[in-house]
């Protein structure tokens, strides 16, 4: 709705303005900024790439993992996979990675946002090697954005490697006197940053 009442009306009276979709999570989104002019560009977060409608409520209501925008069907899940790792220089990295503290997200009224900043580039790696991609995986971490923006790249570099030990992402951190669940807290992921130059 917001696309077609809101966003394309827009556009029409300023054609060359630059939007960014922050987080898109729909099938219709990724279409749309896919196809929409050179202009148009989205950010894509970690958790709606690996995660589903179905990752709120595993054993239970898992609060850890309510965002807004929320997670959404599978096939929107996959069509923004899809899309992000098709090598299209129209969508980069936006976390949107929130650390909100434990108790605030498990109560009665929780607070939105997943907390990804540890290990979201090793999840974004994971996203792009599934579907055979990892060598469009730098540009959408570190080209596509500063591209759209006109802006140099970072001189600092990064590097991500695949350990045959996976690590296990810790159950929460420790913030202040609280803790901080991560995305993926328990599991274990075999993508890490190894090296910051």
């Amino acid at each position: 709705v917001f696309i077609n009442e809101k966003l394309i009306p827009v556009l029409d009276k300023v054609p060359h303005l630059k939007v960014v979709m922050e987080h898109i999570t729909t099938q219709e989104a990724a279409e749309f900024v896919s196809s929409a002019p050179a202009n148009v560009a989205a950010t894509v977060t970690p958790q709606h790439m690996l995660m589903n409608r179905n990752a709120l409520f595993v054993k239970g209501l898992r609060p850890h993992n309510y965002c807004l925008p929320v997670l959404k069907r599978e096939r929107h899940r996959e069509a923004v996979a899809a899309a992000v790792t098709s090598g299209s220089k129209k969508f980069f990295l936006g976390t949107d990675s929130a650390p909100h503290p434990k108790g605030a997200k498990e109560s009665a009224c929780g607070c939105a946002g997943i907390f990804s900043a540890p290990v979201a580039l090793g999840l974004y790696a994971m996203v792009f090697e599934r579907a055979n991609a990892l060598d469009k995986f730098e540009a959408f971490a570190s080209r596509n954005g500063p591209d759209f923006y006109g802006l140099p790249y970072n001189k600092d570099t990064i590097t991500i490697t695949k350990s045959v030990t996976p690590m296990r992402i810790p159950e929460a951190y420790e913030l202040g006197d609280s803790q901080v669940v991560p995305m993926w807290a328990g599991q274990e992921i075999q993508w890490r940053v190894s090296l910051v130059d």
